[in-house]
């Protein structure tokens, strides 16, 4: 197999009902997007829940239930088998449980250097017996938030620029690629005030060679209002994308995804009575899910994005001449090409 070292990685954790995404750059540094099941000691269950190349015009027509909700993987586990030791930033995309999951013990394994945030004043959830979430990752929060140090705080708006994240060393564009659209400050004001900590989500666009991938957080409708008007190039034309709220169908106006004509997405789990596959489906872009597939994998190979699942039988369903690709321990998909 191909060496992957110097290769960009993006990886879409399967972590059951919440979201984590690591991001291996080229030049080795790792960014990770939110966490969820993230626990040192053990792995906290879940709820339970084609061509070589991915073209629009056939969109997946795999079906059943391949039930991968129900098998999640642990983060912290994950990312030492892939031999990572630490993380040079940690974002969160907004202040729900379901995106902060064991992040006391995810920063005590990996003690990212870096950690994005925003001034966001949602009140302490209540943590009953009942509640499958940490008080203690609430708690371990709260008390990093605006640190100067052991990890750095940032609070990075819509524009923001700085050293590497998408500037390097010079001053001069480029770094890691990471562009961020949302939220702005009035957007974060607005959450404050109506309670709705969804439209202070980050929105990231990353470029990478020629690909485009948006990841959208929980991203609500203020937020694509925002992007439309003032970013509409920018999420033009999609490679990769996100989708919000793990795909859910929730209260969002969809009409966003005609700008966007994402040519893959990756749907988090949920029932699905609550997805939005037919938003997907009537447009004819092409999703996967994590249920369909466990963990999910794209590579970066020049002009190719490859995609990897971590569950066989999905693999081999959707793709006939599906292999396995040892060094990322997935099966291949398919693959977007750029020629």
């Amino acid at each position: 197999m191909e060496n992957r070292i110097n290769m960009v990685q993006i990886h879409f954790l399967n972590v059951g009902d919440g979201d984590c995404i690591w991001i291996r750059h080229a030049n080795g540094a790792n960014t990770v997007i939110d966490v969820c099941l993230a626990k040192a000691d053990k792995l906290v269950k879940a709820q339970d829940a084609a061509t070589e190349i991915f073209s629009t015009s056939k969109p997946n027509s795999v079906r059943g239930n391949y039930n991968q909700a129900a098998n999640p993987e642990n983060p912290i586990q994950y990312l030492q088998k892939f031999g990572v030791d630490s993380v040079f930033r940690f974002i969160l995309s907004h202040p729900d449980m379901d995106h902060m999951d064991g992040m006391q013990d995810f920063f005590e394994a990996f003690h990212p250097t870096n950690f994005w945030d925003t001034k966001n004043s949602k009140p302490k959830p209540e943590f009953g017996e009942q509640c499958r979430y940490s008080e203690e990752d609430w708690d371990f929060y709260q008390a990093i938030r605006g640190s100067k140090k052991n990890p750095t705080c940032l609070y990075l708006y819509d524009g923001s620029k700085g050293k590497y994240y998408n500037e390097n060393e010079d001053g001069t564009s480029g770094g890691n690629g990471l562009q961020i659209l949302s939220p702005t400050g009035s957007l974060v004001t607005g959450a404050n005030k109506c309670g709705d900590y969804n439209d202070c989500s980050y929105v990231i666009l990353y470029k990478t060679g020629k690909f485009k991938i948006l990841f959208c957080g929980d991203a609500g409708n203020n937020t694509f209002e925002h992007l439309i008007t003032n970013h509409r190039i920018d999420i033009s034309n999609i490679d990769l994308l996100i989708a919000p709220h793990h795909g859910r169908k929730g209260t969002i106006n969809f009409s966003f995804l005609d700008v966007m004509q994402p040519k893959l997405t990756f749907f988090g789990n949920a029932s699905s009575d609550h997805l939005a596959y037919e938003e997907w489906s009537n447009r004819k872009l092409e999703k996967i899910t994590n249920n369909q597939t466990g963990s999910i994998i794209a590579v970066f190979e020049g002009d190719n994005m490859k995609v990897y699942a971590r569950n066989e039988t999905f693999a081999k369903s959707y793709n006939t001449t599906s292999f396995k690709e040892d060094s990322l321990d997935a099966w291949y998909l398919g693959r977007i090409s750029k020629k």
